[in-house]
């Protein structure tokens, strides 16, 4: 039972020089927004690493016990079923807030149709078609992660059970254990999104002619 989730972060640009209200600035102005409101995004990964590392001992300790032992395994399962509510309200947070950078980042669409240059309109829109498919792939992994929990939920429930036999508990884990791989596999593809957009938007940046620092 480990699936710590990695996840790569968009770039954070401030512009140095800008280029009144063209549609390239326009575009840059809720593009930024958009990564500033993904502060909220960030700020859950590590409380949420945190948490499933503190699971996954909790489950170690679980595992090492006899079943004689049943009000100590009751005590670290309601634990652990204290720390799936606490990722679950952190997991939802997340969401909103990469809701809210989609809503943003969506209403830099109209001014892509408003650039004259074709080859900056193309770059443009690859950007925006990578973006689109960054927050569908993270609905995904919300998805996957969402489910996941709820199977954590049911095999800790069913850890406290007096006459639990061991085909239903290996059958439970089983279906947890398919159920990280499906996480791991949404959240590379999540990861690759975000780094395809990262580098188009930094192509856009530079062929757009709008002069940004990067930083790390």
């Amino acid at each position: 039972m480990n699936h710590f989730i990695v996840v790569v972060s968009l770039g954070i640009i401030l512009l140095l020089a800008g280029c009144g209200n063209s549609p390239e600035t326009q575009i840059y102005n809720h593009l930024e927004e958009a990564v500033q409101l993904e502060e909220g995004f960030k700020d859950q990964q590590d409380d949420i690493t945190k948490l499933e590392q503190e699971e996954q001992e909790l489950y170690k300790q679980i595992i090492e016990l006899g079943i004689e032992e049943l009000d100590q395994i009751n005590e670290l399962a309601d634990k652990a079923l204290g720390s799936i509510e606490e990722r679950t309200e952190k997991i939802n947070l997340e969401k909103e807030s990469l809701d809210a950078s989609r809503a943003e980042f969506e209403k830099s669409q109209q001014f892509i149709e408003e650039i004259k240059d074709e080859e900056i309109k193309e770059k443009a829109k690859a950007m925006y078609e990578t973006m689109e498919n960054r927050f569908e792939a993270y609905d995904n992994l919300n998805k996957a992660y969402n489910e996941s929990l709820v199977l954590e939920k049911e095999l800790y429930e069913m850890l406290k059970k007096e006459d639990l036999q061991q085909e239903e508990l290996q059958a439970q884990i089983e279906k947890v254990n398919v159920k990280y791989q499906e996480v791991i596999e949404a959240n590379s593809v999540f990861n690759e999104f975000t780094s395809k957009y990262n580098e188009l938007k930094k192509s856009f940046y530079e062929i757009a002619e709008i002069n940004v620092k990067y930083v790390e």
